[in-house]
């Protein structure tokens, strides 16, 4: 730290107490001025020689009050006093950036100007600032935090500016040109401590380019965004530093930040420092990462911030959607909400992410070749099958809400319907938690959802799962186990299955006496299927297999049934034989839409997470 010395004299100052301070000296004292609650016993010649303000006073006192004056307004208070005191009597003081702007305030408020004597308290300060303080990247952001305490009126003297100016010229320096010991946090080096024998007296580490981002992290919102839009406006750091260093502070400031735990009493606090960082954001697409724009969603969720923030951020995070993971998307609704999570939101920025998509076709068939038309990134189908993935995850977590409408789950898995993408299982595994979570949802509330899926686009595992899944309705298990089939004969080389009888009966136009048995086949094949239906159904459409003969059915296996089997196969066949049901299956096209990887939605894999590094050990920007 950068140090003054001024004055030759022994300090002399004596205290009687806690409220009186005099000089040591043979002379009697013959001015009194009050500061706060203390007492300065003093002599006029040696502080009238210095202070404008002083000279002023005694002129205008009448003789009947004495010379007692009251400056309780000084900046700096009794400390700042006694520094210009003393300076006055040519008695030592040590000036530093703890005490330098108090003392330099309290000089301004005095009047120890040149005009009033050569080599004053002020034109001595100054030299100091200029000369060491502003020069030094520890004491400029010292000085810069004591500036706060004394506004406005060391905003007035340009302390604060050429505070602020100082500091970001340092951190816009080549890093080729800073000296290691500016940096933060930093263990000492070896030769530092004298035990490297290979140490040759020449510097040979690397200085990071985000070496200035932690230290600025002691300064206060207000300051601090200061300092980064003098920063940013150089043009010299990169977005990616900007946003290291945003990112920094808000670890730093914001301890619950992430966690959904701010208190009451930060509040406010929170709000400010979340709509700083939101607004100071470079313009860079991936200068952050997406999960910490979902942090900064979150805290404004929870704090309540302006909706013109929430709309910043709903637009960022629609540029870069798929850098997400679904704990990213899972945020708490606020209060007096129905629902466990903030959906509508979400819905917002899968929005956003389709509205940047159907603008950049616009102008791609415009012929207009923009900067991210002619860059992969969120217009490619890989990014658009991630975004899939993600709202499929999403939608299995939002699933365990019981009070969730169906309606805003279908809504939101529609949004992403026209994605390709080749499984389905991701998005069955959340139709079947819905399922799961809703048991009392009607038969066209079912029938609604599980048209969300492509059936053809399962997995082994997955229609493994469906077949034996009581939660849903019996269409949905035939053309399961039909698709099944199909794509067990194609993978044997057969281009098309072997039909049961009735079924080729079917396509004929022959309905036999099978009509009898169907009265209410709608209405049948819209229910939920039995344990007993589900395993009739499994034996009639095993007449699909191919290559060993196909599977057992009631032509060859019927006298080991019971009674239940056989009247659950009647009413299977029954549901079968209708031309109009088998139709629909035979030509289905499920709807295509959000898919996560071919897994078994039983135990379907988890989304992985995508956190940001903890700050405990930050890894630099190089």
């Amino acid at each position: 730290m950068k140090f003054m010395k001024l004055g030759s004299k022994l300090d002399s100052f004596q205290t009687d107490g806690n409220n009186v301070r005099y000089v040591a000296t043979e002379l009697a004292n013959d001015i009194v001025v009050n500061v706060g609650d203390a007492k300065f016993y003093l002599h006029k010649f040696p502080l009238l020689s210095k202070s404008a303000l002083l000279q002023k006073l005694v002129a205008t006192t009448n003789e009947g009050n004495g010379d007692e004056f009251d400056i309780h307004d000084i900046p700096g208070g009794l400390a700042a006093f006694e520094i210009c005191a003393k300076f006055c009597y040519g008695m030592t003081v040590t000036l530093n950036a703890y005490n330098v702007v108090a003392a330099r305030c309290a000089a301004e408020y005095l009047g120890m100007h040149e005009t009033i004597e050569k080599g004053n308290l002020i034109y001595k300060i100054d030299v100091f600032l200029n000369s060491s303080i502003f020069r030094s990247w520890k004491d400029s952001i010292i000085v810069l935090q004591a500036t706060k305490s004394l506004l406005p009126l060391s905003e007035e003297l340009k302390l604060v500016s050429n505070c602020i100016d100082s500091i970001a010229s340092k951190a816009s320096v080549d890093v080729s040109k800073v000296d290691w010991s500016y940096t933060y946090n930093r263990k000492k080096l070896p030769e530092e401590n004298g035990n490297d024998p290979n140490w040759n007296g020449v510097r040979n580490r690397m200085v990071p380019k985000d070496w200035w981002v932690e230290d600025l992290c002691e300064l206060e919102v207000d300051l601090y965004k200061r300092v980064m839009s003098n920063i940013k406006s150089r043009g010299i750091i990169s977005g990616e530093v900007i946003g290291e260093a945003l990112k920094a502070y808000a670890v730093r400031r914001l301890p619950c930040f992430g966690k959904g735990a701010i208190h009451c009493g930060d509040v406010l606090k929170t709000r400010s420092i979340v709509d700083m960082i939101v607004w100071m954001l470079p313009a860079e697409k991936g200068s952050v990462s997406c999960s910490f724009l979902f942090k900064l969603l979150k805290a404004a969720v929870l704090v309540d911030l302006g909706e013109m923030v929430k709309r910043e951020l709903v637009r960022r995070i629609g540029q870069q959607l798929e850098a997400a993971s679904v704990d990213d998307l899972l945020i708490q609704a606020p209060e007096g909400e129905t629902t466990m999570y903030y959906v509508d939101l979400v819905k917002k920025i899968l929005e956003e992410f389709m509205m940047r998509d159907h603008n950049a076709q616009i102008e791609l068939a415009e012929g207009h070749e923009t900067q991210e038309v002619s860059r992969p990134g969120i217009l490619s189908d890989a990014s658009k099958l991630m975004v899939a993935k993600l709202v499929d995850g999403y939608l299995a977590e939002i699933s365990k809400d019981p009070n969730l409408p169906l309606s805003t789950f279908v809504d939101l898995a529609e949004i992403v319907s026209g994605f390709s993408r080749p499984a389905h299982d991701g998005l069955y595994r959340a139709i079947d938690m819905y399922l799961k979570e809703h048991p009392g949802i009607s038969k066209s509330d079912r029938k609604r959802i599980c048209r969300l899926m492509d059936c053809k686009k399962l997995s082994v595992d997955a229609c493994l799962h469906a077949v034996q899944n009581e939660r849903l309705p019996l269409r949905v298990v035939v053309q399961v186990l039909f698709f099944e089939q199909v794509r067990a004969a194609a993978s044997s080389g057969t281009s098309t299955p072997d039909l049961p009888k009735g079924i080729k009966d079917l396509n004929s136009g022959s309905h036999g006496s099978s009509r009898s048995a169907t009265t209410n086949t709608e209405e049948d094949w819209d229910a939920v299927a039995t344990a007993e239906e589900l395993k009739a159904l499994k034996a009639e459409l095993a007449a699909l297999r191919l290559g060993n003969g196909g599977g057992v059915s009631e032509r060859n296996g019927g006298d080991i049934r019971s009674n239940a089997d056989r009247a659950a196969i009647s009413k299977m066949k029954g549901l079968l034989m209708s031309k109009k049901i088998f139709s629909k299956i035979w030509s289905s096209k499920g709807e295509n839409s959000g898919s996560d990887s071919s897994d078994s939605p039983s135990s379907a894999n988890q989304e992985e997470a995508k956190s940001t590094p903890s700050r405990n050990r930050r890894h630099s920007v190089s």
